[in-house]
C-alpha cells in the first residue's frame, strides 16, 4: 500500500478530529444544561457522564489493538459513525419518562459517545507519531498543534451546544449535529488518503496491550490525576454554580444563563487550546532534549495545586455567591487553564516520545485509558463534592488531585 503524503494525511486527520470534537463539546453542554434545567441534582448530572468516561477506559484498552490490527483509518471512521448513532439515539429521549429512566437512557447513549470519542482520539494522536518529522522538535509541534486546535474547536462546540439549546431546543439541536457529522464522515471516507499507517505485525496478539516502558506507566498515572483535577470542577460544579448565579428562574433568564455559562466554558476551552498549541515555543522545545522536557513536566505540575486550593479558600470565606467571588473564580479558573494546558501539552508530547513506533497505538491507548479513568473519577467526585460541600469542597478536591499528579510526575525526572 502506498505511503500517504504526511502533510495531506495530517490535515485530513486533523479535520476529522476537529469535526468530532465540535460535536463532542456541543453534546456535553447540551446534556448538562438541558438536564440541569429539568431539576436534576448535581449527583444525578454526574451520573449522566459516568458511563461516557467508563466507556473511555474500556475503549482505550482495546482501541490500540484494534487500530494496530485494522489500521488507524478504520478506527477513525468507526469513531465518527458511532457518534452519529449516539446523537440519533439521544434525539429519541421522551420528556415524559421518569428521572431514573431518563438517567439510564442518557447514560447508555453517553457510553456509546465515549467509545466514539476515544476511538477518534487514539487514531488521531497515533497518526501524528507516525507522520510527524523527527527533526527540530517536529513531534512536539505537530502534536501540540493538533491538540491545541482540537480544544479550541471543542470550546466552540460548548458555545454551539448552549446556543442551539437556547434557540432551537434539545431535539432539534441533536439532529442538527448528527446531520453535520454525517456530512463530515462522508467527506472523510472520500478524501482521507489511502495508506494511513498503524497496522501491527501479524504475529502480535491482544496480550501485547500493556506497556513495557515504566515511563509510560508513570506518565499515565500523572495524567490520571491531572484530568481528574480538572473534571472535579469542570463537569458539574462550576457550570451548575454559574447557572444558579446567572439565572433568575424565568424562561428568559434561563436562556441568558445558557449563553453565559456556555460562553465561559467555551472561552476556557479555546484559551486552553491556544496555550497548548503555543507550549512548544513557551518551553523552547525546538532545542531542548527530552530530559529537559521531563523536568518541565514536573515544574509545571507543581504550579497547578495552589490555584484550586486558593479558589476553594475564597469560596469558603465568601460563604454566599457574590459578584466579587464570581470575578475571582473566572480569573482563577483561567489561570488554572493556562497552567493545566502546559501540563497537558507536555504530557501529549512525552507519551509519543516515549512510545515506540511499532507499539504506539497500544501505548497511546493505555495512556488514554488512564486519562479516561481520571475523568471518570473527576466526574463522580464533581457531583459528590458539590452536593456534599458546595463549591469549596469541589475546588479543594481539585487541588488534592492536582497535588497527586505532581507527586506522580516527579517520578518522570531523568536519573542523572
Amino acid at each position: 500500500m502506498a505511503t500517504p503524503d504526511p502533510i495531506r494525511a495530517y490535515a485530513a486527520v486533523t479535520a476529522a478530529y476537529w469535526a468530532f470534537m465540535l460535536s463532542d463539546g456541543a453534546l456535553r453542554m447540551l446534556v448538562l444544561l438541558h438536564f440541569n434545567g429539568l431539576g436534576f441534582s448535581p449527583l444525578q448530572l454526574a451520573w449522566l457522564f459516568l458511563l461516557y468516561e467508563l466507556a473511555g477506559i474500556v475503549t482505550n484498552l482495546g482501541a490500540g489493538w484494534l487500530a494496530a490490527r485494522f489500521g488507524l483509518a478504520a478506527t477513525l471512521h468507526a469513531g465518527l459513525a458511532l457518534q452519529i448513532a449516539a446523537l440519533g439515539a439521544l434525539a429519541q429521549l421522551d420528556p415524559a419518562w421518569t428521572i431514573p429512566a431518563s438517567v439510564a437512557f442518557v447514560m447508555a447513549v453517553q457510553g456509546v459517545s465515549g467509545v466514539a470519542k476515544d476511538l477518534a482520539k487514539m487514531s488521531s494522536k497515533s497518526a501524528v507519531k507516525l507522520l510527524a518529522p523527527a527533526a527540530e522538535g517536529g513531534l512536539f509541534r505537530w502534536v501540540a498543534l493538533l491538540t491545541g486546535s482540537k480544544n479550541a474547536v471543542k470550546g466552540a462546540g460548548f458555545f454551539l451546544g448552549a446556543a442551539l439549546l437556547a434557540l432551537a431546543g434539545f431535539t432539534a439541536a441533536v439532529w442538527t449535529m448528527a446531520a453535520i457529522l454525517a456530512l463530515i464522515l462522508t467527506a472523510v471516507l472520500l478524501f482521507l488518503p489511502a495508506g494511513l499507517p498503524g497496522r501491527m505485525k501479524a504475529a502480535e496478539t491482544w496480550s501485547g496491550w500493556r506497556s513495557r516502558d515504566p515511563r509510560v506507566n508513570r506518565l499515565s498515572l500523572a495524567r490520571l490525576f491531572l484530568f481528574g483535577a480538572r473534571d472535579v470542577w469542570f463537569v458539574v460544579g462550576i457550570p451548575v454554580y454559574f447557572q444558579s448565579v446567572l439565572s433568575d428562574g424565568t424562561a428568559e433568564g434561563r436562556r441568558e444563563a445558557f449563553f453565559l455559562v456556555g460562553g465561559f466554558m467555551a472561552l476556557w476551552i479555546i484559551a486552553y487550546g491556544a496555550v497548548q498549541a503555543a507550549a512548544p515555543r513557551l518551553l523552547g522545545a525546538r532545542t531542548r532534549p527530552e530530559a529537559g522536557i521531563r523536568r518541565s513536566a514536573v515544574l509545571w505540575a507543581g504550579l497547578l495545586p495552589p490555584i484550586p486550593l486558593a479558589l476553594a479558600l475564597a469560596a469558603l470565606l465568601a460563604g454566599e455567591p457574590s459578584p466579587w467571588l464570581t470575578a475571582v473564580l473566572v480569573a482563577g479558573l483561567l489561570l488554572f487553564g493556562f497552567v493545566f494546558a502546559v501540563n497537558s501539552s507536555v504530557h501529549s508530547y512525552l507519551i509519543l516520545a516515549f512510545g515506540s513506533a511499532d507499539r504506539i497505538t497500544r501505548d497511546v491507548g493505555f495512556y488514554y485509558m488512564a486519562n479516561a479513568a481520571g475523568r471518570l473519577a473527576g466526574t463522580l467526585l464533581s457531583g459528590l463534592s458539590y452536593q456534599w460541600g458546595g463549591l469549596p469542597l469541589c475546588l479543594a478536591t481539585a487541588g488534592a488531585m492536582a497535588g497527586a499528579s505532581w507527586l506522580a510526575a516527579r517520578r518522570l525526572l531523568p536519573q542523572d
